[in-house]
């Protein structure tokens, strides 16, 4: 038992906690050691800082333009209160009225304005490709866009940026798709059900214009979308009518066709057929971004803590060559 006790006496003896000691790190010795590295921290500072401020000061403004929507409840309160009266029988019928638990037509135009497909007609209608790959700077006074030269020739209109492959030299609608998504921003506050629509762009007047366009467009889209279903239904309806002879049946055809009617009428005399708008966009007349003040403070505080690992690194790397 006391051979024991002097065996694990001298395992715990004083020298062993000295050197657990050895291994923890002085804060006056990195203090110091900072101190003899100073000149290497405030160069890094330095040049971190002149670059942060160049990048910034060549960042061009972007301004966001805006419109607050509200949902035209008028369609779809139709379709539901058709879709409780006669959903089953529309159903046996081969008609679909919606409202029964399925993509409402907000729903639906949201994602419908988020497509490739209505990106690709919207980008053929209005010809933004221009305006939205290649320009560089807004000119304040003249309201006019400049063009990067390098992309593309504004007096010939024509592209003449140098890719490789698969890129062309004229950028596809899916490049395009990309670019425009990063631009446009969609959102739905879930408490008012009011949708957002937002765009950003160098030119305000561009980013304005383009947000009126996209509301415009989407109901357009989506009120032809339901002319041509209510339109198809009318129809089917027509054909199935002639084809019975069963008097209740008849009496459901005719009701469902007077409601298809009333949609339809309904969808030919309203342009605001999904969203109806607040509050338009206008243009904007301050900038959201850059933050320059921002990108010069996060240059500096990178640059000082950069330059601060470099002076440990190299000093904690000579202790282990000497140790060594």
């Amino acid at each position: 038992m006391t051979q024991s006790i002097q065996q694990q006496q001298q395992t715990y003896s004083p020298a062993y906690f000295d050197s657990g000691a050895e291994d923890e790190i002085d804060l006056r010795e990195l203090l110091a050691v900072i101190w003899r590295g100073k000149w290497l921290i405030v160069a890094s500072t330095v040049v971190f800082s002149i670059a942060a401020v160049i990048f910034a000061i060549n960042q061009p403004n972007i301004y966001r333009a805006n419109a607050l929507l509200a949902a035209s409840n008028q369609e779809s309160n139709k379709l539901s209160g058709m879709a409780s009266q006669f959903g089953g029988l529309a159903s046996l019928a081969g008609i679909n009225l919606g409202g029964g638990g399925g993509t409402d037509q907000t729903t639906l135009a949201i994602e419908v304005l988020k497509s490739r497909q209505f990106f690709k007609e919207f980008l053929d209608k209005y010809q933004i490709k221009a305006d939205l790959m290649a320009a560089k700077d807004w000119n304040l006074v003249s309201g006019d866009l400049s063009y990067n030269a390098e992309l593309y020739d504004v007096q010939s209109n024509k592209w003449v940026r140098q890719v490789s492959t698969p890129k062309q030299t004229e950028p596809s609608m899916q490049e395009s798709y990309q670019v425009f998504e990063q631009v446009l921003s969609v959102s739905s506050d879930k408490e008012t059900g009011l949708i957002t629509i937002a765009v950003e762009h160098i030119s305000p007047i561009v980013a304005q214009q383009w947000v009126s366009w996209l509301i415009k467009d989407i109901n357009l889209v989506m009120k032809q979308r339901t002319l041509q279903e209510t339109s198809a239904n009318i129809s089917y309806l027509k054909e199935q009518l002639d084809k019975t002879s069963v008097a209740q049946m008849q009496t459901v055809f005719y009701q469902l066709i007077e409601e298809q009617t009333k949609t339809l009428m309904l969808a030919e005399a309203n342009d605001d057929f999904v969203f109806k708008v607040v509050d338009p966009a206008v243009i904007a007349e301050r900038k959201v971004k850059p933050k320059r003040a921002l990108i010069c403070v996060l240059g500096t505080l990178l640059g000082g803590m950069l330059g601060v690992m470099i002076v440990l690194v190299r000093h904690f790397a000579k202790g282990g060559e000497n140790a060594g």
